[in-house]
């Protein structure tokens, strides 16, 4: 029995490879010698860096770097196998869990310290750099990155701005001259994992969709989203690039847009970035049976989710997968791309409860299902 294991997080609860190890030491106890690939996925967010080190090799580094509201964080990114690809997750050094829910405000949180990550991938050596860009804290356009690698944003007197979403306001130039060499003279590429689509402002841009999250208030709302509007604006006047309609660009409040407008960056898919560098296709197609899970499946996991994009690469190679997920919501349009679907939940528990349990959940729940595909097989060679 060959198994591919490909879960994303179970967010909040269980790290993507935590997921993957536990499906597999069900597995274990199941068959005696399964041959089991344990490729945890990402799409862009929470995992990103881990699901890329430990699919394609490589290490961790951490580093010290700015946090969103301006303190010192300790932040990780990692270095694949070949030494010169860098992964980092924007989250680490700028996301929302790094602010206490009482002190979230979106306009005065800052991109720098995601930007002090990029500086120090480059200063090691990295010449293409991959950036998950989900769960930030941050409205401010991907402003504070750029200074940190070199960009002058400038008010009216030649003055740098102030971080954060507010101060885009008082911007009236932006001077890359100071930009890291690196970047400017194109030895670096930068690739943004990112499978959101929004533009950069109105009803379906950053500070609309994604604001209020982060703490934006609709006045609050109003305001950042005409700052990215002028940010834009200013962009495109004094580096000749439109960003503001470009899919993706409202992003990690507006990162997506900074990264194409200040670092050239392009943006991809998260799930099929981290599914090509973990080399999953070529694990499906050589698989028995494929396992994929997430914190909780319902309509949305169709809409280009882990599962689904599993759910896909398997349905070329007429491969079963089967969906071992916290919680699950019926809905035809799941059944259609899954052999089945299962919810590890055990007993009839609250969410903070049944978080706490993930663990023993998942791991009696992925025993079961084990348990019964190796009943089918044996029934199915009797017959």
């Amino acid at each position: 029995m060959r198994i591919v294991v490909a879960p994303d997080s179970y967010k909040e609860s269980l790290s993507a490879l935590e997921v993957a190890e536990i499906i597999g030491r069900a597995a274990r106890q199941v068959w005696t010698s399964p041959v089991l690939d344990l490729v945890p996925q990402a799409d862009g967010g929470e995992g990103f860096v881990e699901a890329m080190v430990k699919g394609a090799g490589g290490r961790f580094v951490e580093r010290e770097v700015t946090g969103p509201l301006g303190d010192a964080v300790k932040a990780h990114y990692g270095i694949l196998q070949d030494g010169k690809s860098a992964v980092i997750e924007m989250a680490a050094a700028s996301g929302l869990h790094l602010v206490p829910r009482d002190k979230r405000d979106p306009r005065i949180t800052t991109t720098y310290g995601t930007g002090e990550l990029i500086a120090a991938a480059i200063d090691a050596g990295c010449r293409t750099v991959f950036i998950g860009i989900g769960g930030s804290a941050t409205n401010d356009g991907g402003a504070g990155m750029a200074e940190a690698l070199g960009v002058g944003l400038l008010d009216g007197e030649g003055k740098v701005i102030p971080r954060g979403g507010a101060g885009l306001a008082q911007l009236r130039r932006v001077d890359c001259s100071g930009l890291d060499p690196a970047i400017a003279s194109g030895a670096v590429t930068l690739v943004a994992a990112c499978d959101v689509t929004n533009p950069l402002c109105g009803p379906t841009g950053a500070s609309a969709v994604f604001g209020p999250q982060k703490g934006a208030t609709p006045e609050m709302v109003a305001q950042l989203d005409a700052n990215l509007r002028h940010l834009a604006a200013v962009v495109e006047r004094d580096l000749g690039r439109q960003v503001a309609e470009r899919a993706g660009a409202g992003a990690a409040g507006g990162l997506g847009a900074g990264l194409m407008a200040f670092l050239d960056a392009r943006l991809e898919r998260g799930f099929t970035l981290v599914s090509e560098i973990t080399g999953l296709e070529a694990k499906v197609a050589a698989a028995d049976l494929v396992v994929t899970g997430e914190g909780k499946t319902d309509r949305q996991t169709a809409y280009g989710k882990v599962p689904a994009g599993v759910a896909k690469i398997a349905e070329v190679y007429g491969k079963p997968v089967i969906v071992i997920s916290g919680g699950i919501e019926d809905h035809e349009e799941l059944e259609a791309n899954f052999s089945a679907l299962v919810a590890c939940t055990r007993l009839p528990v609250d969410v903070p409860k049944a978080m706490q349990l993930a663990e023993p959940f998942l791991f009696a729940t992925a025993k079961a299902v084990f348990r019964l595909v190796a009943l089918g097989a044996g029934l199915y060679k009797t017959s």
